[in-house]
């Protein structure tokens, strides 16, 4: 019997990524992605909710997701669920489940939602350049606005 484990969201990271880099010398990236629904209630009035996920990537794509990814920037994010668990100095058990990113796009221009540029990695070989979208007329969304099926590009 088979089972799959798959988290895939379109979002806003709420935060700048945090790198680390673990004994072993690995890379890991943390953040968070929010995401906002609505929907019209029993009373015809507009409802809205936001979501907050927190995502953890490794190796390679820890490194470019802390290069170029910032708060505000409109993200897709695909991967697996994981819920960890630790006792806090308090006694209490804690957890804390996470999205474990295998796949990340961006969604925005550099710079478009987090109001400046974009670093841009060393020159070498293996250097991850992410493709540059055409100039479009149209402004960036606002991070704000829900997100709509229609809207999204795939």
């Amino acid at each position: 019997m088979y089972s799959l484990n798959r988290a895939t969201i379109i979002g806003n990271l709420t935060r700048d990524p945090e790198l680390k880099q673990i004994p072993s010398g690995q890379s890991v990236c943390s953040f968070a992605v929010a995401t906002n629904r609505a929907w019209t209630g029993k009373d015809g009035a507009k409802q809205e909710a936001t979501e907050f996920h927190n995502v953890v990537a490794w190796a390679r794509l820890a490194e470019i997701c802390s290069q170029y990814l910032a708060k505000g920037r409109k993200v897709y994010i695909e991967g697996r669920l994981q819920t960890r668990d630790w006792e806090g100095q308090d006694g209490v058990r804690r957890y804390r489940t996470e999205i474990v990113a295998e796949n990340m796009i961006i969604l925005d221009k550099a710079g478009a939602s987090s109001g400046g540029a974009m670093p841009r990695p060393a020159a070498t070989p293996s250097a991850f350049v992410p493709p540059q979208a055409p100039a479009v007329s149209d402004p960036a969304p606002n991070p704000d606005d829900e997100i709509k099926i229609e809207d999204i590009p795939f």
